[in-house]
């Protein structure tokens, strides 16, 4: 018993004197040491990696993908493909002796003048000259009177032909004699004839060609209305004054007449010609008003377009224009010359022709229904099946002997 006793005292000692982290330290150690089953005794050697093993894997597993996260810089961002500029259009300088071009009139001649000067802008030897009024007309005299303005204009810039275009604004009351007359009355319709008389008889006193541009169709339907109406008062008047009127109203309507935004430019393409208010015009609208009258100044000075050391681009517009003789007298006729008649150099029949040979008038399904006639075919032909054609082969072959 008194062994017993100290034995028990000894174990007490030992347990006082180890301290608790090493004794938590053996019994973490010992749990991470996976204990050996009936499977390790019978098939040996087969053991699970302790955990303290397995959590440095799982990390050398983890740390390079962050390290390579981290080390990744961020992709730069590719820009657009920038759309290269269209070239300017090369500027040519003007002659000393240009013909000069004069534009007069209303936003609408202001459109006109902006699109022949591109139109003509590689051409030296034509200048155009744009004094318009945007807000101008011919019933507000007071505000702007072109009858005073326009003989002025002429005798200053000596043009060799003048545009005008007037009537957009001309759409209001106006004052005759004192008196306020109202839009399209009798009375305002015949002084609005004579003032577009008097103002085209004035132009052309000063003997130059005069081209009136006719109004386009608007947005509504009352102002296209009056711009038609105003289109019939110019051309009778210009054309009496001897000027020529330009009708420019099929370029900006329909099939059916009737206004549109979008239409075809010089070029055949579907674009915007008008404005967002559908009265100013886009730059295509423009020059597709100059391109109606660009054809008639091309007419009336062709000789322009052909002056020495000009650039390329203007040298082939007077080319290509024909003109009619002024007089009938200049026209030259020949007399038509029949291919069977060649006697104008001596001769009777054509080089190598034959005379026709003569036939009865029944043709060879007629013979060979009526008489039973086949008519030959031409020697030598596929369907030349006559056996007189064989017989020189036949005489020529050599005669066949007999072996002994």
């Amino acid at each position: 018993m008194v062994r017993f006793h100290r034995l028990l005292v000894f174990l007490a000692c030992l347990v006082i004197a180890v301290p608790p982290a090493a004794i938590y330290s053996d019994a973490v150690a010992q749990e991470r040491v996976q204990r050996r089953t009936v499977l390790d005794f019978l098939f040996g050697g087969f053991r699970r990696r302790p955990r303290a093993e397995a959590q440095p894997r799982a990390q050398q597993r983890v740390q390079p993908r962050r390290t390579q996260a981290r080390s990744q810089k961020p992709k730069a961002r590719t820009k657009a493909p920038q759309v290269a500029a269209p070239a300017a259009p090369v500027v040519v300088d003007k002659l000393a002796d240009a013909r000069r071009v004069l534009i007069v009139g209303d936003f609408v001649a202001s459109g006109i003048g902006d699109g022949l000067t591109e139109a003509f802008l590689q051409i030296p030897g034509v200048a155009i000259e744009a004094r318009t009024n945007g807000s101008s007309g011919l019933v507000r005299q007071d505000y702007y009177n072109w009858d005073q303005e326009l003989p002025a204009l002429i005798d200053e810039i000596k043009p060799a032909v003048v545009v005008l275009s007037l009537g957009a604004n001309d759409r209001q009351m106006m004052s005759i004699g004192g008196a306020k007359e109202k839009f399209r009355s009798e009375a305002w319709t015949a002084e609005y004839a004579r003032r577009v008389a008097k103002l085209a008889t004035d132009i052309r006193a000063k003997d130059v060609p005069l081209l009136w541009v006719g109004m386009p169709a608007f947005p509504t339907a009352s102002m296209t209305a009056d711009m038609s109406a105003f289109n019939t008062v110019y051309r009778s008047a210009v054309e009496k004054a001897g000027g020529t009127f330009i009708d420019i109203w099929d370029g900006f309507v329909d099939e059916g007449g009737k206004f549109v935004v979008t239409g075809s430019d010089i070029n055949g393409q579907q674009v915007r010609l008008r404005g967002s208010d559908g009265i100013s015009m886009t730059k295509a609208g423009k020059r597709k008003l100059a391109f109606y009258v660009e054809k008639d100044i091309r007419r009336l000075l062709g000789d322009a377009m052909t002056t020495d050391g000009q650039q390329p681009g203007g040298e082939a517009v007077s080319d290509t224009l024909v003109m009619a003789p002024a007089d009938p007298a200049d026209i030259l006729r020949t007399q038509p010359i029949s291919l069977t008649d060649p006697t104008l150099d001596g001769g009777l029949v054509l080089l190598g022709g034959t005379a026709p040979d003569k036939a009865s008038g029944r043709s060879p399904r007629d013979r060979m229904i009526e008489k039973g006639d086949f008519a030959e075919a031409p020697a030598g032909r596929v369907d030349d099946f006559r056996l007189d054609k064989l017989r020189p082969a036949i005489n020529a072959a050599p005669a066949r002997q007999d072996s002994p």
